[in-house]
């Protein structure tokens, strides 16, 4: 055997890769002999003693490095950006070569690595084509890269995900057929002691393997934690879970009248469930925020000099080319509008409810559709600069800063556990040199000790409230999507409400005029054949409408049958304009009628906001859209402090702001523009109807049409957390007093897995308290 560091590799195993070597030789190939050198020669050989395994990842590929060049992005002249996708990165060790490698090239500014999605980024200044040399070097060290894109993200592999489900069918399949062999032991008073014996090593025969590996998560997180020099809860779960199996061991061995393989795997299984449930839930964003960025992906038609039009990748588009946009077609890249005057849905970058007239030389966000006639646009933006790759970036860091929330029960744990370890060493100690019994004999005391304090309590503490609390809150409509979600959304002290779908309807309704119902079943025939938001409002409100087959839809301008028009004001050849949204129709021979529209308030608005007041919160309303309407609506509900034409930047900046005068804002929001200042709150929700997006970057969503359950939620979370403290409390006090009694020998390990088991069930019992809506849904 040789020593590398730490780790032992055998004389048969590769120095760099750990792969098979023939007898007498150090390397397997040229490559691992060239890529250690390299190791060595920048000093980084403490990669050999940080690397968790020598599996062979590392092994340099005979084909050349991809070029990377063309795929780099310029932030500033002479300043480049380039996203990677790295295969071979197995562990925080290869993530650490990988930087400090990249870091000790000349001009490199920041190379930074995920281990989860092996994205590699990386900023230097200088030339373009550096990037080829980073390119070489990775690939030398036994790394691949290839240019980052959606697909790369979308076809990742997920380890993690995949690692829990396999330990939670392991859980669960001996879980159940531990419970089986417990069952007859529990209740064959008459089994002779051979057969209890045997029952006892079948459950050992299954329940060890079981907690060897099902406990594998929890084990790799709580010895990471240690190694930090820090505790958190899977160090609690990994040591009760431990001892159980240890007290149970003993007990077949002696053949005890009971074993605990079935506690143990049972609770394994519980908690692996509810971590694969937030892994999944954490994938479903992963994956929105992929299709974020795929909508960059598609083809886009760009225009040549000569005037001909070509299909290419929206990625192949530089700043400056211009681009043909057709009717019912979404941007996909920020561009300047040129020529003609345009009609664009921008709901999704401004919160704007109708389509909005763009004059030639305004600026159109990636996300818009086209509304009107074709139109050219001037791209401002490549793909990986523009406004769409922006927010997935700012998901990312929100996703990865609240990745970092500390839990309530971590937090408790930080003390718990360290407590629970001394107290067992000390009584272990205790009886052994102070009482000088036998080894053997003082560990028993010691043991029990461990159960009794089993974590177990204080582990489904937290969950099962949110479990609770999680699914009373599914069933009146609103959706938890994030872990801490209710633990962030108890401590707000401010909300910010978005305007457009979220205190309004976010689609235009007709008002009352001067129109007869002859008038308003003629134009809703015509706008029964036309996409267009307003003509659908007013179908909406004459459903029954014949359909007229020789309706002709003029893009941009409206719909005609023969002389009958629905439309624009022009386009029905009226001079009058309005402030509010307005449909203009003539049968040819009568005057023109306006059907005029709003955006109407949510039946609950009012009373939703001042419910939120009623909480002890600030509410103030933040809105892309005009100043005037946006003025109207607050005063109809009485808010004071709001903010019309707001873009998604000013949106984020606001809510940077409140959290860094310490505030606690809560940001409600439904759109793409909502997207940024969703993911920077301290909490955040998706109102109902929200985009994926939305979604995505909130806590919660509200499902129903009910904007009640907003303060409902926050009542519900506040009360949840109120009861998790509770059952901290509960699971600590009762440690006082059962604590003392096993380290004086008073209580056996049955006795202590009883104590441990009834605490189990006070807490689930306190916890289904949240169920009962009385108290947190008035």
């Amino acid at each position: 055997m040789s020593v590398i560091g730490r780790i032992a590799i055998p004389t048969a195993a590769c120095a760099h890769c750990g792969g098979t070597v023939a007898a007498d030789a150090r390397y397997c190939c040229a490559g691992c002999e060239a890529a250690h050198g390299l190791v060595e020669g920048l000093g980084l050989d403490a990669f050999y003693r940080r690397r968790s395994a020598a599996d062979g990842a590392l092994r340099p590929d005979a084909a050349p490095p991809v070029p990377l060049a063309a795929a780099a992005v310029a932030e500033a002249p002479g300043l480049w950006r380039l996203d990677l996708m790295v295969s071979g990165l197995r562990c925080g060790a290869c993530v650490w070569l990988v930087e400090q490698a990249l870091a000790a090239e000349p001009d490199m500014l920041a190379a930074r690595a995920a281990l989860t999605t092996r994205r590699l980024t990386l900023r230097w200044r200088g030339e373009r084509e550096r990037a080829e040399d980073f390119a070489t070097l990775l690939d030398r060290l036994g790394f691949r890269a290839v240019p980052f894109t959606p697909a790369c993200l979308r076809a990742a592999e997920d380890a993690e995900t995949r690692s829990l489900t396999r330990a939670l069918g392991i859980a669960a399949f001996g879980a159940m057929n531990v419970m089986l062999v417990s069952v007859a032991v529990w209740v064959g008073d008459d089994m002779g002691t051979e057969t209890r014996g045997f029952m006892h090593w079948l459950a050992a025969l299954i329940g060890l393997p079981t907690i060897a590996l099902a406990g594998l998560p929890f084990y790799r997180s709580a010895l990471a934690a240690l190694r930090a020099r820090r505790t958190n809860m899977d160090v609690a779960i990994s040591l009760g879970v431990l001892a159980t199996a240890a007290m149970s061991l003993s007990e077949a061995w002696r053949n005890g009248p009971f074993t605990w393989f079935d506690g143990a795997t049972t609770l394994l299984a519980l908690l692996l469930a509810g971590r694969l449930l937030d892994r999944t839930a954490r994938g479903r964003a992963g994956r929105a925020v992929a299709e974020l960025l795929a909508l960059q992906d598609g083809m886009v038609r760009r225009l040549m000099p000569d005037g001909r039009a070509e299909d290419v990748p929206a990625g192949t588009v530089r700043p400056g080319e211009r681009i043909l946009l057709a009717a019912g077609e979404r941007l996909r890249l920020d561009a300047v509008l040129e020529d003609a005057p345009g009609l664009f849905d921008l709901a999704a970058t401004t919160g704007e409810s109708l389509p909005q007239p763009v004059a030639p030389g305004a600026a159109v966000m990636a996300g818009a559709v086209n509304m009107g006639a074709p139109a050219v646009l001037r791209v401002t933006a490549a793909a990986a600069e523009g406004s769409l790759a922006a927010t997935a970036r700012l998901l990312e860091q929100a996703a990865a800063a609240r990745g970092r929330f500390v839990t309530l029960a971590d937090k408790a744990a930080r003390l718990y556990v360290p407590t629970v370890l001394v107290v067992a060493a000390g009584t272990f100690l205790g009886w052994w040199l102070g009482a000088g019994l036998g080894w053997q004999a003082a560990l028993v005391p010691a043991v029990a000790a461990l159960i009794v304090t089993c974590p177990c309590g204080l582990a489904i503490a937290v969950p099962a409230v949110q479990v609770v609390t999680v699914g009373a809150l599914f069933r009146r409509g609103v959706l938890v999507t994030s872990p801490t979600a209710l633990e962030r959304l108890a401590g707000i002290d401010h909300v910010v409400l978005d305007k457009t779908g979220t205190l309004t309807c976010g689609r235009p309704c007709l008002l009352p005029g001067d129109w007869t119902p002859e008038d308003l079943s003629a134009a809703a025939g015509l706008a029964r054949g036309s996409r267009h938001p307003l003509a659908r409002a007013l179908l909406a409100a004459c459903p029954e409408a014949p359909l007229r087959r020789d309706a002709v839809e003029h893009p941009g301008q409206g719909m005609a049958a023969g002389a009958a028009r629905l439309g624009s004001a022009r386009f029905c050849g009226v001079a009058a304009k309005g402030d509010t949204p307005v449909l203009w129709f003539t049968d040819g021979s009568s005057e023109p009628v306006a059907f005029r529209f709003a955006d109407a308030l949510r039946p609950d608005a009012r009373a939703a906001v001042e419910a939120l007041r009623s909480l002890g919160l600030a509410v103030e309303m933040l809105s892309g859209d005009a100043p005037a309407t946006v003025a109207r609506v607050a005063a109809e509900l009485g808010i004071e402090a709001w903010e019309g034409g707001a873009i998604p930047e000013a949106k984020r900046a606001r809510i940077a702001e409140l959290r860094a005068a310490g505030r606690h804002p809560l940001m409600v929001g439904d759109g793409i523009n909502d997207a940024g200042a969703l993911a920077l709150a301290h909490a955040a929700v998706a109102a109902p109807g929200a985009q994926d997006l939305a979604q995505v970057a909130a806590d919660l969503a509200l499902r129903g049409e009910a904007l009640l359950a907003l303060p409902e939620a926050i009542r519900a979370a506040r009360r949840a957390q109120a009861l998790a403290r509770q059952n901290i409390a509960f699971s600590l006090a009762y440690n006082l007093v059962a604590v003392p009694a096993a380290v004086a020998g008073l209580v056996t390990p049955l006795g202590a897995a009883a104590v441990m088991a009834s605490s189990s069930i006070a807490v689930i019992l306190n916890a289904l308290r949240a169920e009962r809506p009385g108290r947190w849904m008035r």
